[in-house]
């Protein structure tokens, strides 16, 4: 389950990275909650076909995200406005 929400906040700061093919799937695989079958069936693709290109995009969003550290910058950066006074914190938060 972790690790299903560490892909789906990885997907939103790098969807736009992936083939549209890969986003598509992703979306009706992790946020839909549709299997595999149901996929194969929607797309008329095999399941295999469809595992491949999720494991594809999950991988693509992983090296993204080693590469370019976007998640984990964004962390951080919350982390140091908490400690912020209110005003200040909430123009900050405003704008990210």
């Amino acid at each position: 389950m972790e690790n299903q929400i560490l892909l789906c906040n990885l997907f939103d700061y790098y969807s736009e990275l992936l083939t549209d093919k890969q986003k598509q799937y992703f979306k009706d695989y992790y946020f839909d909650n549709l299997s595999l079958s149901e996929l194969s069936e929607n797309y008329d693709v095999s399941r295999n076909a469809i595992h491949k290109t999720l494991k594809d995009a999950e991988e693509k969003l992983f090296y993204y995200e080693e590469k370019l550290r976007l998640l984990e910058k964004n962390k951080k950066i919350k982390k140091i406005i908490s400690k912020l006074d209110d005003n200040l914190k909430n123009e900050i938060l405003d704008l990210i």
